[in-house]
């Protein structure tokens, strides 16, 4: 156990294998410390560092792997009856929800033992259990901050999904490495069968098969009461620790090969995607209004012709009508960025860390990309409150009508020039309509365009809106095609609408092209 000695950790478990914690340097990145970095070792400038972005279900033993990883570049050896530990386990009640923290590890100053690189992994939540979507794409979030930071993330080597040798049904779609746990050392038949069925079009080796790395995440079992038994586990402990010592040996010799995935490249999709679904939300917002305002005016046109003897007289009388407004109403949770020229929504609800709105994602060239006159970013707001569409009833008169259109005929010819006014505003507001339910329809293709998928949670919540309002407009073609991306959307396995494919997607995009 003399490693011990020349290794910083602290002992938590006596053996054997005796079982030490990592001593690191911990940092949180975000105020609700929901991203994490966990530092052992000092870097040295000079030498290449290696990223693993980790993602896998709930219970596919990526800590396991992960500390397996560790002990692996420091050097563990089987007759060194001891291993190391990065990943801290936290305890909780089973009533309290699982973390959503994304935690970066980082170990450096042991290259040349078994890599001749340091190693980054970033840990992201399992995917997948019963948090829920909303959790899910709240990691994504988590994500986008930890690759935006000065202090955090700004390459990727490689993706590793986590899978159960056993595993043998994915719902996964995009450019990853298969890192297998829990195998015998066989060859993983059903999760290969499960990442084809899938169409994962990640690595492929020489026989255009998905690349794959075989670990076992068996733990050494200390309670055997007999020496029979005692070897037994022995026996089967040393078989585990060769099958992931050999697996990181060949996961460490492929992924000294990979040439650095920038994310500031995959950042920009992101980017756009957010911009996209802002813009989805937004142009709702403002299909709202305009309905508001039609029924304002259809309103007024009722009163007329409930009035037509007064208006046929050019007498005054009084009406009432829902005039469209809005309201700032304050939000239950997150920031948001709207724009008080536009009084319209930019982007919410996960403004609040940024210190600069010129940062936020609906900003482009200093310019939002989303309110309707694209102001600056500088006449924008960061407050934790939105803009509501509301309607107040309001009384008005007949002179009122005739003042605002500037109407001084008199008798029936000014009631014909009213009635005409506002058919034409109503034909106006019409127009309008269907041309922000054309901008949001483009949106949603955009988005299926940079491969993300319309049938993701984000776009999805959406759809049913738009399929109403486009049966409105009378497009049968993108009536149509609207319909379709709903029923793909209905017919995907719920478990498989996780932040993999809101936001992982755009983070290995492009990877082994």
């Amino acid at each position: 156990q003399s490693l011990s000695q020349f290794v910083s950790s602290i002992c938590i478990q006596a053996g054997p294998p005796a079982r030490y914690l990592l001593v690191t340097n911990k940092q949180s990145l975000d105020k609700d410390d929901q991203l994490r970095k966990s530092t052992f070792g000092e870097r040295e400038p000079t030498k290449v560092n290696k990223t693993i972005l980790i993602v896998g279900e709930t219970g596919t033993g990526k800590s396991t792997l992960i500390n397996a990883m560790v002990n692996y570049i420091l050097g563990v050896e089987k007759k060194n009856e001891i291993c190391f530990e990065i990943v801290e386990e936290e305890i909780r009640s089973q009533t309290e929800s699982q973390t959503t923290a994304v935690t970066v590890y980082e170990v450096f100053g042991y290259e040349g033992l078994r890599s001749s690189f340091p190693l980054t992994i970033i840990d992201t939540p399992g995917y997948g259990d019963t948090r829920g979507i909303q959790e899910d794409k709240l990691i994504s979030e988590k994500l986008y901050q930890l690759f935006r930071s000065s202090d955090g993330i700004h390459q990727i080597d490689i993706v590793g999904l986590v899978v159960k040798a056993t595993e043998n049904r994915l719902n996964m779609e995009k450019n990853i490495v298969a890192l297998i746990t829990h195998s015998d050392g066989g060859e993983p038949t059903a999760a290969l069968k499960a990442l084809e069925v899938a169409k994962v079009p990640g690595a492929r080796d020489k026989k255009n098969r998905p690349v794959y790395f075989l670990f076992n995440n068996r733990q050494h079992n200390a309670c055997c009461e007999t020496e029979k038994q005692a070897k037994k586990e022995a026996s089967a402990m040393r078989h585990a620790q060769n099958i992931s010592k050999d697996g990181m040996k060949e996961f460490t010799e492929f992924l000294g090969g990979i040439i650095s995935q920038n994310v500031k490249m995959t950042e920009g999709v992101l980017r756009e995607r957010k911009q996209l679904e802002a813009c989805i939300i937004n142009l709702q917002g403002r299909i709202e209004m305009i309905e508001l305002k039609q029924n304002e005016i259809q309103q007024t046109q009722r009163a007329l012709q409930e009035h037509k003897e007064e208006v046929k007289n050019n007498k005054n009388f009084t009406y009432y009508v829902n005039v469209p407004c809005k309201e700032k109403v304050k939000l239950e949770t997150g920031w948001a960025t709207t724009c008080p020229t536009c009084k319209e929504n930019c982007h919410y609800p996960d403004c609040w860390w940024i210190t600069s709105l010129s940062w936020c994602s609906a900003m482009k060239n200093n310019k939002c990309t989303v309110c309707t006159k694209k102001c600056s970013f500088s006449t924008h707001e960061k407050k934790q409150e939105i803009y509501v569409n509301k309607t107040k009833k309001e009384e008005r008169t007949h002179d009122d009508l005739k003042k605002k259109h500037e109407i001084n005929e008199k008798g029936m010819g000014e009631k014909g020039n009213l009635i005409s006014i506002l058919e034409e505003e109503l034909e106006k507001a019409k127009d309008e309509k269907v041309n922000l339910v054309e901008k949001s329809y483009q949106c949603v293709m955009s988005l299926e365009e940079i491969a993300l998928k319309a049938d993701a949670f984000s776009t999805h919540v959406h759809l049913d809106f738009l399929i109403e309002k486009m049966k409105e407009t009378g497009n049968t073609e993108k009536l149509l095609k609207l319909e379709e991306m709903k029923k793909r959307a209905e017919e995907e396995p719920k478990e498989g609408m996780s932040y993999l494919r809101t936001g992982l997607k755009w983070g290995v995009q492009g990877f082994f092209q």
